[in-house]
């Protein structure tokens, strides 16, 4: 009987900015959780789009990337996500092309539907489209894969340079059931954002099994779950590091978003009833205490969900308490 095959653990990382940071401060920080990332073996790191938010530095996405693609040699990089109804595909094909050519077989780009922004910087960004309504996600991304998948004699009248021909990987990613069924019609792999939307996990995880459509990019169905993992030596010191996530969910359920909070040791003063619910469900796929409750954590979720990959987010006021959170979850992963 064969071994089964342990679960690889990637990283989502929003580049957060603590409060009295700065985004410079956070680049830094994200480039020594690359690194370290690439030494303890994580098998990709990727960056979110956001914008028009205080408490986030990854705006420019593709430049990060790029940043910390030179500070690391072998880990591979790339986006979750890209949010492209924001760009024109033919920009984000060459970004990524150049992101290719600098460094062969290390970038992926995941792409997400959403704007990653409030209604009036959706506008900002969109200033370019007559009709902010239409939905030309799927041929958006059918256009960058044929890009990307064109043989050497092929020459499209417009072309990315560079990035025609370059078999970039595309995933997409998703919070509801839309992307799932996309995922598995396209037959490309799926990442589903249960980090802060868990609601419909099981559902999607399903669906995207169920109907997936083998393609020239991927013959099986393979799909990545985002939770988020707060570990420290002690439960009581990961629960007090898990209160600045909490603090940031509250901010922005009152339209408040802003710096990463520090910790408290007591949440009770700072949310109402009904806000500590909707914070609560919204985190509840989160895996927060000890290397040992970690572990657990990260072996049940392994076990209902049945993913082929694992990728822990983990926004953490103190740098050396999130870099000391990333090691102790890749120490319970390969405990497993």
């Amino acid at each position: 009987m064969s071994e089964k095959k342990a679960v690889p653990l990637s990283v989502l990382d929003l580049a957060p900015i603590p409060q009295g940071a700065t985004a410079r401060d956070a680049f830094h920080t994200s480039l020594a959780l690359a690194q370290q990332s690439e030494k303890l073996g994580f098998h990709r790191y990727w960056l979110a789009e956001h914008h028009n938010m205080t408490g986030i530095a990854s705006a420019a996405t593709s430049v990060l990337i790029g940043y910390l693609a030179a500070g690391t040699s072998t880990l591979r990089l790339g986006s979750g996500g890209v949010m492209l109804p924001n760009h024109a595909p033919l920009v984000i094909a060459e970004q990524f092309g150049t992101l290719a050519s600098l460094y062969p077989d290390r970038i992926d780009l995941g792409l997400g539907r959403a704007p990653g922004s409030d209604q009036r910087t959706m506008m900002a960004l969109r200033r370019h489209q007559t009709n902010m309504q239409a939905d030309s996600f799927p041929e958006d991304v059918a256009e960058l894969i044929r890009w990307f998948d064109a043989a050497d004699n092929e020459q499209p009248p417009v072309q990315p340079v560079p990035g025609l021909g370059l078999n970039i990987p595309v995933w997409l990613l998703g919070s509801s059931l839309y992307s799932a069924q996309l995922a598995a019609k396209m037959g490309l792999p799926f990442a589903f954002a249960s980090h802060f939307a868990p609601d419909m996990l099981f559902q999607a995880l399903h669906l995207y099994r169920e109907s997936f459509v083998p393609s020239a990019r991927l013959d099986k169905p393979y799909a990545m779950v985002c939770v988020n993992v707060v570990a420290a030596d002690s439960d009581r010191d990961a629960r007090f590091l898990f209160t600045s996530m909490q603090q940031q969910f509250i901010n922005l359920r009152r339209g408040q978003p802003g710096p990463l909070p520090a910790p408290v040791e007591n949440m009770d003063n700072l949310w109402s009833p009904s806000e500590q619910y909707g914070v609560q469900q919204a985190l509840s796929m989160s895996v927060v205490g000890n290397i040992d409750q970690v572990r657990h954590g990260l072996a049940s979720l392994i076990r209902e969900t049945q993913a082929d990959e694992i990728m822990v987010n983990g926004q953490i006021f103190d740098t050396q308490a999130r870099l000391r959170s990333f090691e102790l979850a890749m120490q319970a992963a390969k405990s497993l």
